[in-house]
């Protein structure tokens, strides 16, 4: 019996080992389900360096790809055979065929393998300027994965059969310095039992109260919570600030959000003072910001809005997710704060069928920032990170900056969106918006696989544009936003008249003939869209007068009000720097990337959901 730890300690010393294994690597996340494959990695410089830990004694694959699949992908494959270890830059065509790659741009540092697991160690430019290589920027990488229990041979690798998968990355997140206590106290926010409905996209809202602080804490963590099994099906949670005026009867129990039988206290909480979408992990503020909870300024009650996404109807679910906050007695200098920025969430923003390309872009007015930033902060908020969000049309996101008519550097960027994958960037450096700064949202969309119109909604198949920028010192605005005017969209379809008063939502065309009596949803699917038409109105589109939302903590309005122009000189379509082979893209990323609901609500008398996500 003494010799069993002795045994189990041989078998894990390495039979063969090549290199040195010297380096530290702060990013680390496991790829498999079930905990064979872990990716460590770090960027140093222009490089990026990876270490694969894997169950096996063959060989370990690895890659990017665009799509997550096997098409057109960057792969690397290596191992340790017969006391040799090996590194083999790949890549495959649009049918898969697996080549060797003529310009090997990945380089073995260190390979080790025992009877149960193979480490290798490598490192790769950002940039390779390889036509066959992915190049890494801060947008969300596509990593692929696969492993044999053989190793690779003079023909190359093994079919890996079903031991492979694919992971959303944001591979060039910056390093988070911070260590946190592992004796943190914390409290939960968790839904107990909730019935999901068979349909396809259900928002379930429950009220909380924020235990009870005699004194200043904050909040410098805050993980998910997501019930085993469930990964798929939380795609968001929200966490809005409510109303203090309150007993404790609005927490009896929770209510599928905006229905018409929805609490009356649900609707004063307007404030987001949190956001996780799916794929995100836990997000730490940095050491000099933290959530400020026990004032009477911050929460006493709390919503909690969970989006399910059920695409496939299943009955029976019964979820338990939620939030998790980490809190501590030692204060942070600054409270932090979060604004709400992009496109409102309308039926007035609309997207055609059939487009390979579609932009759309949500305003931060300056009028706005101007108002509320005069009055609260003139010497301006720092922003430290940002929640970039579309729905399943998304394809990229900018948030841009703009000062007297310049632009900045780009606050954050996502040019390869994955729907399943949304979490806050930090950003590299804080930047900071000053009174009279103006932000755009600008969100990419592909809609060729679509026979409607696709608008902007809550549903997964509807979209959405909207930036959540965390920031500080915490101040008294929450939502600026934008909407294109309809009438105008309509005016490019043909439209002439609508009937009013408005009586019926969505509203209905009187003239010309082809429409009337048609609601506008019904003829902007009537009209025959064709690509040409869509490039036209989305032309249109970027230049309409928006009608903006400024909004404060309370739920009222600063001042400004009415239809905005836009900037004159903004310029479109996106375009991009030229990379340049062996350099960061963190440093060359700055890319010319080509107040009350006015317009319509008074135009119209109609009335818009103001919700988000």
């Amino acid at each position: 019996m003494c010799c069993w730890p002795l045994l189990l300690l041989w078998g894990l010393l390495p039979r063969v080992a090549a290199g040195v294994s010297g380096r530290t690597y702060p990013h680390r996340t496991l790829l498999d389900s079930e905990g064979k494959y872990w990716l460590d990695w770090s960027q140093r410089g222009s490089q990026i360096a990876f270490r694969l830990q894997v169950r096996t004694a063959g060989y370990v694959g690895f890659g990017f790809s665009p799509t997550g699949a096997m098409a057109s992908a960057d792969i690397v494959v290596g191992g340790v055979a017969h006391g040799r270890p090996y590194l083999q830059d790949y890549f495959t065509n649009a049918n898969r065929e697996l080549k060797k790659d003529t310009q090997q741009d990945y380089h073995l540092e260190y390979a080790m393998e025992n009877s149960t697991h193979t480490i290798i160690e490598f490192t790769r430019e950002l940039h390779t300027c390889d036509i066959n290589d992915k190049s890494i920027t801060d947008s969300t990488v596509r990593v692929i994965w696969a492993y044999h229990h053989e190793d690779a041979g003079e023909a190359g690798p093994k079919y890996h059969d079903s031991n492979r998968g694919t992971k959303s990355l944001r591979l060039l997140n910056p390093e988070k310095t911070s260590v946190l206590s592992t004796a943190l106290q914390y409290f939960d926010l968790v839904n107990q039992d909730v019935p999901i409905p068979n349909k396809d996209t259900t928002y379930w809202c429950q009220m909380f109260k924020i235990p009870v602080f005699q004194e200043k804490h904050h909040v410098i963590k805050v993980e998910p919570v997501i019930q085993r099994g469930h990964e798929s099906l939380v795609h968001h949670i929200l966490l809005y600030q409510c109303s203090s005026n309150f007993n404790d009867s609005v927490l009896e129990s929770g209510h599928e959000c905006y229905h018409p039988n929805m609490p009356d206290a649900f609707l004063t909480c307007e404030t987001v003072i949190f956001a996780w979408a799916i794929g995100g992990e836990g997000f730490s503020y940095p050491p000099h910001v933290g959530l400020s909870l026990g004032t009477p300024l911050d929460p006493h009650y709390v919503l909690l809005e969970v989006h399910y996404d059920n695409p496939t109807y299943e009955e029976g679910l019964i979820d338990n997710s939620g939030l998790r906050l980490f809190y501590t007695m030692d204060i942070r200098k600054y409270d932090a704060g979060v604004i709400e920025a992009g496109l409102w969430v309308s039926l007035f923003h609309t997207i055609p069928p059939g487009m390979p390309e579609f932009q759309s872009e949500g305003h931060c007015t300056l009028e706005c920032l101007e108002e509320a930033l005069e009055a609260e902060k003139p010497s301006g908020i720092h922003v430290f990170a940002v929640l970039l969000h579309a729905h399943l049309a998304g394809r990229g996101i900018r948030l841009r900056h703009f000062r007297n008519g310049k632009e900045m550097k780009l606050l954050a960027y996502d040019d390869d969106f994955d729907f399943n994958f949304q979490e806050f960037q930090y950003l590299k450096e804080e930047q900071t918006i000053l009174p009279g700064d103006n932000l755009i949202t600008e969100c990419r969309y592909n809609t060729k696989d679509r026979a409607e119109m696709t608008w902007g909604g809550l549903s997964t198949r509807s979209e959405m544009c909207l930036s959540y920028l965390l920031y500080y010192p915490r101040i008294n605005l929450t939502r600026c936003a934008s909407i294109p005017d309809i009438m105008e969209q309509l005016q490019f379809i043909g439209v002439k008249e609508i009937y009013r008063p408005v009586t019926t939502w969505p509203f209905i065309i009187k003239s010309p003939k082809q429409y009337k009596n048609l609601s506008f949803m019904d003829a902007m699917n009537k009209f025959k869209w064709t690509k040409k038409e869509g490039l036209s109105f989305n032309k249109l589109v970027l230049s309409l007068p928006v009608n903006v939302r400024c909004s404060k903590t309370d739920n009222a309005e600063w001042s400004i009000q009415g239809m905005t122009a836009l900037p004159p000189d903004i310029e479109r379509p996106y375009k991009a720097e030229p990379l340049v082979c062996g350099t960061s893209s963190s440093s060359s990323l700055h890319r010319d990337f080509s107040v009350n609901l006015l317009g319509c609500l008074l135009l119209l008398s109609c009335t818009l959901s103001t919700k988000r996500l």
